[in-house]
């Protein structure tokens, strides 16, 4: 695919690919538009039309076969191989990120954690080594990371991010409340569990 996809676009066809993991973990070979749309909120006939615009991937009645659409959407968002990020933070959400198998399922290998504190270099979270925040450079660049995971305290976030910067890294999750600074060729992503309830609540009570 040549043309590059819009936001919107995007996170629709990330949102049908999480969807449609979890249902071939479920044992479903099939799925209708209408299912994704029930696990999504996006209305079933966005669903066609945005898979309809790469090619003809389901049948009236029959649905869509999980696997092909799950091939097909990988590669519309260029997810296949593996992809290689480093996490900054070995706290309890840095241990919950590190030990979530999601990512794994979706070809992300976590190939470094950092921390500044003394008590968690050293230790493993689940098979993954803790390194000292000071070896941050010359890891991501030896294993040619260029996303970061930052799992700090938003005082710390800031600094984490120059860090993550100056070595390489291109795109940055936050899971901070903190409001990052980067350079324009940087993208940053920052999912906060409680702005997203209070999106959720507002349409849900209004």
């Amino acid at each position: 695919m040549s043309e590059r996809l819009t936001v919107g676009v995007a996170a629709r066809l990330s949102r049908y690919l999480q969807v449609l993991t979890q249902a071939k973990k479920m044992g479903k070979d099939r799925i209708s538009s209408q299912e994704i749309s029930d696990y999504t909120n996006v209305n079933a006939t966005q669903i066609r039309r945005d898979l309809s615009t790469f090619g003809k991937f389901g049948k009236r009645g029959v649905g869509y076969n999980i696997d092909s659409l799950l091939a097909e959407i990988r590669k519309i968002l260029r997810t296949q191989g593996q992809h290689n990020i480093a996490l900054v933070g070995a706290g309890r959400l840095g241990q919950a990120i590190a030990s979530s198998p999601i990512f794994a399922e979706h070809g992300i290998n976590i190939a470094a954690v950092f921390d500044t504190d003394p008590e968690k270099v050293g230790r493993t979270i689940d098979g993954i080594h803790v390194s000292e925040y000071d070896r941050l450079r010359d890891v991501v660049r030896d294993k040619n990371i260029i996303v970061g995971v930052l799992a700090v305290p938003g005082d710390t976030a800031q600094g984490a991010a120059d860090d993550l910067v100056d070595a390489g890294v291109r795109i940055i999750f936050n899971y901070s409340e903190a409001l990052l600074d980067v350079p324009a060729d940087v993208q940053v992503h920052t999912s906060n569990p409680a702005v997203e309830l209070l999106h959720a609540l507002y349409f849900h009570l209004t």
